[in-house]
Formats: C-alpha cells, structure tokens, sequence
C-alpha cells in the first residue's frame, strides 16, 4: 500500500492535535510564573540552529519538545500578564482555535466567488470595525496583517484619490510622536523623504494645530501641494490622543486627506473614556487599527478603515482573465480589489469567531480595566520620592522617570533603574525619548494582566528605586 506522508489519516490527526495541544495548555497555564523576558544567551542559541535543508524527518515528539522547552522560552514573554512593555499583543485562545479551523480548511478568501460566505463573515469583521469608530454606510474596509501594511494602503489611497499621479510635490503632515511607520509607509509610496513634515506636539505630547497651520501655508505659498495629515489615536511612547477634531477639521478647510492611526488607542472606542478622547475620529478619511493590540487577537491582525470604501477601491482594483468574476453588488466584496494582497490567509475568522462567541462586552470591560490600571499606576507612582510623571496616561500608557537633586544627566540613572526592574523579571517595562529625556513607560494592554501583576509591577520599581 502506498503511504502518502503529508496525507495524515485520522488517527495520526488526532495524535498531531493532541500532543501540540498538551504542550500549549501546559503553556498558557504557566505564563504568569514564566519571566517576563528570557532572551540572555539567546542571540548565541539562535546561532547554533542555523543548519542545511532536511533530508530526513524527526521524530514529531522530539520537535515539540524542543519548541516549547528551547524555542519558545528564549523570547519576550509578550503572551503574559507582567508584560507591559511596547505595546503588548494579545493572543486569545479562542483566536487559535480559529486560525487551526481557517488553516486547515484552507479555503481562498481574496475573491467573493471562491468562498461567498467566508468571504462574509470577514467583510462582517470590517463592518462592525467601522461602527466601533463611528463609520457610516458607505465606509469599509480589510483586515492586513498589521498596522505598518494598513498605513501604506492607506497613504497609497490618499496619494491616488487627492493627487493621482504628479505627486512629486505634495506634503504628508504628521507629529514628531507619529509611530515611524507613517515615514515608512511615504517613503514606501514613493515621496520623497522631505517631503514628509513632522510638527512640533505639545507639553501633552500632541500635535500643535498652530504650527500644523503655519507649515501648510508655508508649504502652499512655495508651491507645494499639502495632501494628507495625520493624527494619532494614541502613540507608542505615551499614549497622547491628538485633537483629532481640529486636525479634521483642517483636513476638509484645506482639500486635504484626514488619515488617523488608531493602531494603538482605537478600540478603546468601545468605552466612554476612549469615545471622549477620541472625539472626531469619525471625521478620518482612513484609521488603522491594530486589533493584535487592543482587541487582543494573536499577531498579524491588523486593518484599515476607510470612511468611503469606493475610493479604496479605485485605487487597488486590477483585473485579470484568469481571475473569478469580481462582484458588482454594493453589499458584496472581493477582498483583493482593496489591497495589494490577492493571495492572502482567512484571518478574519480569528476575530469573528471570539466576537460571536462573546459578544463585545468582555472586551469592552477588558479595555475599561486596563485604562483604570494605568490611572492607578499614576497614583502610586506619585508616591515615590523623586518620580516624576512626564506624561499622565490618555489612554492606558504613562510615562515617568526618577529625578535625583544633584545629578546632571537623569538618562543613566533612569536607564539603570529600568534594568533592575526587568533583572528581576516578573514585568518588562521599556524606554523611550521625549525630546531629550529618556523616560520609563508603562503600558497596560494584556488581557491576562489584572492589578495584581500591576502591584507586583510597583513593588518593583520601588525595589529598583532604593537600589540605584
């Protein structure tokens, strides 16, 4: 009997599911006890794993062992309740058992008429998306595999709608706390690297509005074409929300494209905080989200929004002979028409198959509880000889540093205490540069992480403290 490997019968199906879920339970069951970074020796562990093709197998026993007792633990524990690093992924279970259905079913969802009711239940993701930012019929939208893809469909789509293609010079507006794939994502697009403006934020870390207005007519009156500005819905190191009505209303006084990166802060739409932080969001022309982030989905689950999806379209569709027929019904859509993506995975089950099961409510009270936890962070954080806030939270990230009367550089200290925080291992907390502090930065997004890990954060750091 011919024995066609790559064919498992049942059995062997079942043994496959069995032992990588044994391992993955066991996994997920320990993250809090696990550290909350391991990557000591782990650039020359990397080393010695380079080798040639495989002609021959392994056993499947002994590759499980080594991912989940050499692999996997020589990393950031990015899956655990003390991460509070970055800004946290998520990793839902629930999202896993979507992905094992979607990968082994291995249906095409980049047409309508290769899988008309997959392809729905995505396009059903995209719509709801678009009701949590206030996007009314007419909008739209794909789910990509990350914020950094989003920005540059997005930018692309702007470039194509408001200056086609003489756009050598037009202007992109943005401030200097914008995540870097924005310049990125220009660059990507083909502008030139000057012309990409970044402005000046405020002692709140938000975009001044004032000398947004001041570059513009400078750009205008030098026979520039201003074409896109961009607002933030929460950045990476601080969590500043900017003044997203004024910059939207500007974008429309000025002809120009509203685009707003919401990778970071735009579910928390879904609580009455976010909303409030968040006024004028609707009046974008594109958001990015990053439901890997704030929705808690697993890596590589990003999404662009667009208020008219037409324009999306008409600035991705291509047709091809060999290609299934493309959908002419306004309730129906080909996916590869709105992206550069034609072959791509059925991502959207992974966060389809949670909301259903759910509902939106554990994840708005997930999102509620991590804004009060960075507030209560602030508050003991104050009570520490010496720390100084440098950016309360807007959302659920806060930034502080240690001030000791007497030193002339606050940056070695500041860098030291971080390292004695995380030598400990039971939280991960980063770094960035305001102007020219560094500061420590806290960032609550975890679905795992409650207030007891935030106390154990604070014990930390007021450990730390008396240490440095």
């Amino acid at each position: 009997m011919t024995r066609y490997p790559l064919e498992p019968d049942a059995e062997e199906m079942r043994r496959l599911i069995d032992g990588a879920a044994r391992r993955i339970i066991e996994h997920i069951e320990s993250l809090p006890s696990q550290p909350a970074s391991n990557v000591e020796g782990a650039t020359e562990f990397a080393r010695s794993l380079i080798e040639p093709l495989p002609q021959r197998g392994e056993a499947y026993e002994k590759l499980l062992d080594f991912l989940f007792r050499d692999a996997i633990p020589r990393s950031f524990n990015s899956a655990g309740p003390g991460y509070v690093a970055y800004v946290p992924g998520g990793g839902i279970f629930h999202a896993a058992i979507a992905d094992l259905i979607a990968d082994a079913v291995n249906r095409y969802v980049g047409v309508f008429a290769a899988a008309p009711a997959l392809v729905q239940l995505e396009a059903n993701v995209v719509r709801w998306f678009c009701e949590i930012v206030g996007f009314r019929k007419g909008s739209g939208g794909v789910l990509t595999t990350g914020g950094s893809l989003a920005m540059l469909i997005a930018i692309i789509t702007a470039r194509k709608s408001i200056v086609g293609d003489d756009f050598a010079r037009a202007t992109l507006y943005a401030s200097d706390q914008i995540h870097h794939a924005f310049q990125k994502a220009a660059s990507l697009a083909g502008f030139p690297k000057g012309n990409v403006r970044e402005i000046e934020s405020d002692e709140s870390f938000r975009a001044r509005v004032d000398l947004l207005e001041e570059a513009i007519a400078r750009d205008r009156a030098a026979g520039f074409t201003p074409m896109l500005i961009a607002g933030s819905a929460g950045t990476v190191a601080t969590g500043a929300v900017d003044d997203l009505r004024a910059l939207g209303r500007l974008a429309q006084q000025e002809s120009m494209w509203f685009h707003v990166d919401g990778a970071y802060g735009a579910f928390f739409m879904l609580t009455e905080r976010g909303r409030a932080a968040m006024r004028g969001i609707e009046r974008a022309d594109s958001i990015v989200l990053d439901p890997h982030k704030t929705l808690f989905q697993p890596y590589g689950t990003g999404a662009l929004l667009v208020r008219d999806v037409a324009q999306l379209r008409e600035a991705h569709s291509m047709a091809a002979s060999y290609l299934p027929q493309f959908q002419d019904e306004e309730e129906f859509i080909d996916f590869c028409e709105l992206s550069p993506e034609l072959s791509r995975d059925f991502r959207g089950l992974r966060v389809w198959l949670p909301l259903k099961l759910f509902g939106i409510e554990p994840f708005r009270q997930q999102l509620d509880e991590k804004l009060d936890l960075a507030r209560w962070a602030t508050a003991e954080l104050r009570k520490i000889e010496g720390m100084e806030i440098v950016a309360d939270p807007q959302l659920s990230i806060v930034a502080f540093r240690l001030v000791r009367g007497g030193l002339t550089t606050l940056d070695a200290l500041n860098r030291r205490l971080l390292e004695r925080i995380n030598a400990r291992k039971r939280v991960m907390l980063t770094g960035t540069t305001l102007g020219t502090m560094f500061v420590l930065r806290i960032c609550v997004v975890s679905f795992r992480t409650h207030l007891d890990h935030m106390q154990m954060c604070l014990e930390d750091i007021r450990a730390a403290v008396a240490e440095v």
